[in-house]
């Protein structure tokens, strides 16, 4: 074995390909097919989109646990632990089935050279392979049509939204970055699209394959009612549901299109509506307006593009927060600052930045020159790391004020750790 530790395996991987993001099939689907020509055997869902991915994951993951039917979920990235991203039965694997699977990677890929991602995505792959869950749920990296997850054929595409992101990568506009996450899709498979406001390149990329398209409001729908909420089918089906346990102002339009795929996977995947419902009450996602109670108190997001800002900043105006509220706050050297000024800043009584380490980092006092440009009213402070930036808002914060930290994955991670919140 090369490594005998997934924290060596981990970090040879980092440095091994020339960068973390080097999107494209081909290597990796050599690989793939020299460790499984067979291909898996579950049903498979792969859910793209700008947000709500990871949500609509950790429903269709509660709702069929619930059920007892066995899932494997693949996932990206972590918050604390490399190993939140493959799980099976709700469940992360261990660092020893991390470390068999990338021994068997490493063995079977020769002189091809893989990315941090297609490790992973090849890890998860030959430990659901092993496991046979009878659901296999895939969340894309980035993008979609040459994420490494597309070497695998989805029984159902899910999409949840698209918007501005990652635009080095996939494109500048709305339509270019629909067609690239259309590339899940599969010809005359079914694709449940999330957002009634989908461009019109998926919806012209999946008539070309001729997908089974399910549109939110028009093939499918959902209202808020007294007691919950209630979904409604493309054949006059009706579900009285309860609202989902995640936060958020788009959770029931996610909730909407995981009650769709669910319907789709009835008749292989039978499911009582009491599943549906007790995993919809129960559904947790870490790091997603997670509210940590405390004088002050806290609020972690991984609200990092445009969109989700957006949520966030809607959250923040329902919550009317009575004291001040300060972030604690970074972000990678590719998102834009100024949508954070825009759509957090007026409800911020101060900054404390923190130093964004690695590829695609960015400094602290280089997010501040952005702020600054963005014209940011509030007071800013920069810190090299999250320990010292939280101690210093902890000094100025008040018993009745909020905690915010937000703006990247890493960001709240380091929360979480450091509070020991995972």
């Amino acid at each position: 074995m090369r490594f005998e530790s997934l924290e060596q395996w981990l970090g040879w991987q980092a440095s091994y390909h020339p960068t973390e993001i080097d999107l494209g099939l081909q290597r990796v689907a050599t690989v793939w097919r020299r460790l499984r020509p067979e291909g898996v055997q579950s049903r498979v869902v792969t859910v793209a989109g700008t947000n709500g991915k990871g949500s609509s994951v950790a429903m269709l993951e509660s709702i069929y646990c619930q059920a007892g039917i066995t899932v494997g979920c693949f996932t990206s990235p972590h918050l604390v632990r490399y190993n939140e991203r493959i799980r099976l039965n709700g469940k992360p694997v261990s660092d020893r089935q991390l470390c068999r699977a990338f021994e068997i990677i490493d063995q079977a890929r020769e002189r091809i050279s893989l990315s941090y991602f297609e490790f992973a995505t090849l890890a998860a792959l030959i430990c659901f392979t092993e496991e046979k869950p009878e659901l296999i749920i895939l969340e894309v990296g980035l993008g979609g049509r040459l994420d490494a997850v597309n070497i695998i054929d989805a029984d159902i595409a899910l999409i949840t939204t698209v918007d501005l992101d990652h635009t080095d990568w996939l494109g500048d506009d709305i339509e270019t970055i629909g067609r690239e996450k259309a590339g899940i899709i599969r010809s005359h498979q079914p694709v449940v699209l999330g957002d009634r406001a989908m461009p019109q390149s998926v919806l012209v990329h999946a008539e070309q394959l001729d997908a089974d398209t399910y549109l939110s409001r028009r093939e499918f729908d959902y209202r808020s009612t007294r007691q919950g909420w209630q979904w409604q089918g493309p054949n006059g089906e009706v579900l009285e549901l309860p609202e989902p346990g995640l936060t958020g102002g788009k959770q029931l339009q996610n909730a909407s299109a995981v009650v769709m795929v669910c319907h789709l996977l009835q008749e292989s995947l039978p499911l009582h509506p009491d599943a549906i419902a007790r995993g919809l009450q129960q559904v947790r996602l870490p790091g997603r307006l997670q509210f940590v109670a405390g004088k002050p108190a806290m609020l972690l997001d991984v609200a990092h593009n445009r969109q989700s800002l957006e949520s966030l900043g809607e959250a923040l105006r329902q919550l009317h927060w009575q004291g001040s509220v300060y972030a604690l706050f970074g972000m990678l050297e590719d998102k834009d600052a100024a949508d954070a000024v825009d759509l957090i800043g007026p409800y911020l009584a101060g900054w404390h930045l923190i130093d964004l380490d690695g590829w695609r980092g960015r400094k602290a006092e280089q997010l501040a020159v952005a702020l600054r440009r963005a014209e940011v009213k509030q007071p800013v402070s920069c810190y090299h790391g999250f320990a010292e930036a939280y101690r210093a808002c902890r000094e100025q914060a008040g018993p009745e004020d909020l905690m915010l930290v937000f703006g990247s994955f890493r960001i709240v991670g380091e929360a979480m750790h450091y509070l020991d919140l995972a």
